[in-house]
């Protein structure tokens, strides 16, 4: 076996259908479009149905087998249909990526009760629902890989993110739950935990004039994370190369939550001392 098939047995999707929650987002659309060129059939699912079908017609054109499917976690009635439509087309849902999320930066005492509830029913309580239908139809097989999207703040909190920080936190323990209780029908449960990334959404953070800078100064790599640079683990966790892993959330961060630079040691400014200089 050359290294090419080897790879290939090890990482290929080839042959596996994946339904993807907020597939039209910026993470979304990086993570289903990487799963599609893995060789995954792909169930583009998200609330606004004209973006998920945006791209599915990019990915079409490429040669993947993608479509596209309306889906809002937030109301139980529309998961349901959206899990019995992926199925009734494809006939099975080997992996779940639970992508779709909500957000709304405010201090603690100023969040009202409107807004708690829409972030905890999009980000927490749809999670849970929709891992739950899904997690019936892989019973039936007796196998399934179900994989959630956390976040730096499931672990590391930043201000202003109280209800979304509970509401990941609660993510991982929702993972760590369904590890537990479904690995005895093959079913494994993992999360990836995204560090600072750069999204339409996040454009905002970045072009601040501080709270950029305080990012930067707290990631080891000095930079926001790219959509794409997510593909890798989601590849890797859906293929067989993750089939001994399950109950796990792999932060994928640039170094942020082990620490930034606090005054020119780090990446953007070492202070070299004599004995570096001749060694160097």
């Amino acid at each position: 076996m050359n290294t090419a098939e080897y790879l290939h047995s090890l990482f290929s999707l080839e042959g596996k259908t994946i339904l993807v929650t907020g597939a039209a987002g910026g993470i979304g659309a990086a993570i289903s479009a990487g799963l599609a060129r893995a060789g995954a059939e792909v169930a583009l699912c998200g609330r606004t149905l004209s973006k998920c079908e945006e791209l599915v017609n990019q990915l079409s054109a490429e040669g993947c087998h993608v479509s596209a499917h309306l889906l809002d976690v937030a109301d139980r009635s529309s998961i349901q249909s959206c899990v019995d439509e992926v199925v009734a087309r494809y006939g099975k849902i080997d992996v779940l990526f639970n992508v779709a999320g909500i957000n709304k930066r405010e201090g603690l005492l100023d969040v009202e009760e409107e807004t708690y509830d829409r972030i905890m029913d999009t980000n927490l309580k749809g999670l849970f629902f929709m891992s739950q239908a899904v997690a019936r139809e892989m019973y039936k097989r007796k196998s399934g890989h179900i994989i959630n999207i956390g976040s730096h703040n499931d672990e590391g909190m930043l201000g202003g993110c109280s209800v979304y920080g509970a509401a990941k936190s609660g993510v991982i323990a929702l993972t760590r739950a369904m590890a537990v209780e479904f690995a005895q029908y093959g079913i494994r449960a993992n999360a990836i935990s995204p560090g600072h990334i750069l999204t339409e959404l996040t454009q905002v953070t970045w072009d601040h004039p501080t709270r950029s800078v305080y990012l930067k100064d707290r990631i080891a790599m000095g930079r926001p994370g790219r959509p794409d640079e997510l593909v890798g683990m989601a590849i890797m966790l859906a293929s067989d190369a993750s089939s001994y892993m399950t109950g796990q959330a792999y932060h994928v961060d640039g170094g942020c939550l082990c620490g930034g630079d606090v005054g020119g040691y780090g990446n953007r400014g070492i202070l070299m001392t004599p004995r570096m200089a001749a060694a160097g």
